[in-house]
């Protein structure tokens, strides 16, 4: 394995790295962060507490990464062990006391002076608990136990496995998102939901309250600009004078306060943004169903984002390393992200949201692997599923899909609709995905419409790739080595080709392991890549905009562990395809 390190590794800050807020849709004044050194231990099952840690891990990083300082695999008989003590200051007297978790993958339970806090199932969504009671004056012990049995389990994991190879990559076992406290009142905003209406110039807005006889304040600001104040009740509409539209090119956001006040003192103050904008489908002057932002046909030309890192895993090293890799995507002329199999911290969404880039929020896959025999799918060489049977297949033969049991379904859908919840407010978010080339498929249209009925305010793709159930906005196409067919126009469906490139080349100096490099198609210098990326687009993909296609998502960002097929290298150190050419064809990719 390679000791590669991303060139913000150096930046990391070793006693409390990602130090930002780290929920900005939802930010109160004042938090104290968590993340930094905490004690670990690795001990086997049926232990109560540890009697001895083994040393001291980097929080949030996975203990798999380099940046944890531990760099080791957390096996199924392991349990992971976290510990930290921390002091409360004067801010939180007679407050109540909650503890935020960004993310612990994949089971945990969560003890506070030795007792139980509370536990969560799921590696990817955020949670809190009330730790108000278990709390005292002085010191207070923080001890966190995972169970995480990667790819030997039927949970939601993604890429992730004990031992890497192919398109599967490095486990990612226990805390990986910041870990924080705040002080709130006993009468507090629980939640907010913000929806824009462009086409009413209304924003609605329904909120979660603590208490009673609260009265609710709605503060709107653009910039120094106060838009409107007023009260308002718990489900809402305010009327958005002379609004901006958001888009890509204009990533217009509107700031908000909610106080929340009780005879005339307040007692709870959330910061939020919202953005004027609408997605739906339309059809355009051809005839052809396509997809719409703001009204009006717009092409979106974006690319797959794994979201992992050489050394920190599934966490980025630094926030700047986050605005790095959108940025760098969008300087090159790209409006999309496909966020694939994979959640990223919220603050990755924010920069999307004010930087203007439209994202894909895939579903985590889970499951066991897919038995390659009856699913109609072989290996290739390098371990990468090729179909070679109809993908018309249903999607109900739940043996086949390798998600027999209820309670995996069951788990599944909570984890799935958690996940739209948390992430309902982000503006740049435009496509839900379920479910990806049948990993851990099933139900997909009746998930497809639930999907649907809780946000109707964005597309769905129900089954990516492969075994369409004719459901969702999409008629969603992978297309690998061969040429692309256009399938038979639909009213009410558009089509996407929703993973296709994969081009590949092995750059020494910043690869993962150079000996097992795969790709889809391997060029051997810059100078070739970029002409048969050129090629690639300029046969086969902007002729199809006159037939139909509405969107691309090309493989992929960077480089990840085995997988050479990058726009960057896995390091983010070089971008491989000649970064004029790409802007000239991105260029093209318009209606």
């Amino acid at each position: 394995m390679s000791h590669i390190k991303s060139i913000f590794y150096d930046q990391v800050d070793r006693v409390c790295p990602l130090n930002e807020y780290p929920r900005p849709q939802f930010e109160r004044d004042f938090w104290v962060n968590l993340n930094g050194e905490f004690e670990y231990a690795v001990t086997k099952e049926n232990v109560t507490f540890p009697e001895i840690y083994q040393g001291k891990i980097l929080v949030p990083f996975a203990m798999e990464s380099a940046l944890s300082g531990v760099e080791r695999s957390l096996y199924p008989d392991d349990r992971l062990w976290y510990r930290k003590n921390f002091t409360l200051s004067k801010e939180f007297k007679g407050k109540r006391v909650i503890l935020n978790f960004g993310a612990v993958d994949w089971q945990c339970k969560v003890f506070v002076n030795r007792q139980l806090a509370g536990g969560h199932i799921g590696g990817y969504n955020a949670f809190s608990f009330d730790i108000t009671e278990l709390v005292q004056d002085g010191e207070n012990e923080l001890i966190v136990y995972v169970y995480d049995p990667t790819d030997k389990g039927w949970q939601q994991r993604g890429k992730q496995a004990i031992t890497s190879h192919g398109f599967w990559y490095t486990g990612t076992s226990g805390i990986w998102q910041t870990v924080w406290l705040e002080a709130i009142d006993e009468t507090h905003i629980d939640s907010v939901k913000l929806l824009p209406d462009i086409d009413a110039g209304t924003l609605r807005i329904k909120t979660s309250v603590r208490g009673e006889n609260a009265k609710l304040t709605l503060t709107v600001m653009d910039g120094e600009k106060k838009i409107l104040k007023q009260e308002i009740e718990s489900d809402d509409e305010v009327a958005m004078p002379d609004f901006e539209l958001w888009s890509p090119e204009h990533p217009k956001l509107y700031d908000a306060v909610l106080t929340l006040s009780v005879k005339g003192r307040t007692r709870d103050k959330v910061k939020t943004y919202f953005g004027m904008r609408k997605y739906s489908l339309g059809v355009d002057n051809q005839g052809y169903t396509r997809l719409f932002l703001n009204n009006e046909p717009y092409f979106q030309n974006g690319l797959l984002d794994q979201g992992y890192w050489c050394d920190g895993g599934l966490t980025p090293p630094t926030d700047e390393a986050m605005i790095y890799d959108i940025q760098k995507m969008k300087d090159l002329g790209f409006n999309m992200l496909r966020k694939h199999i994979k959640v990223e911290p919220a603050r990755w969404y924010y920069h999307c949201d004010r930087l203007g880039m439209l994202v894909w929020q895939d579903m985590v896959s889970g499951g066991k692997e897919l038995d390659v025999v009856h699913a109609g799918v072989i290996p290739n060489i390098q371990g990468v599923l090729i179909p070679v049977a109809s993908l018309s297949m249903k999607d109900n033969k739940y043996k086949t899909f390798n998600r027999e049991k209820k309670e995996w379904r069951e788990q599944f859908k909570d984890e799935l609709f958690e996940m739209i919840d948390q992430h309902y407010n982000c503006v740049s978010i435009c496509t839900w995905v379920p479910f990806n080339e049948g990993w851990g498929q099933f139900d997909a249209l009746e998930i497809g419409k639930a999907v649907k009925a809780a946000d109707p305010s964005r597309f769905v793709d129900h089954a990516s790739g492969w075994y369409d159930q004719g459901g969702g906005d999409f008629r969603s196409i992978h297309r690998y080595i061969l040429p692309v067919q256009v399938p038979k126009q639909e009213t009410s469906r558009a089509f996407v080709l929703s993973e296709f490139g994969g081009y590949s080349q092995i750059l020494d100096g910043h690869v993962w392991n150079k000996k097992k490099s795969f790709g889809y198609m391997m060029f051997k210098d810059k100078a070739s890549l970029t002409k048969a990326y050129q090629k690639l687009y300029e046969k086969q993909i902007l002729p199809l905009l006159d037939k139909g296609l509405s969107a691309i998502v090309y493989t992929q960002v960077s480089d990840v562990e085995f997988e050479v097929n990058g726009m960057m290298t896995y390091d983010r150190a070089v971008v491989k395809v000649d970064e004029h050419t790409v802007k000239e064809i991105n260029r093209k990719l318009k209606f």
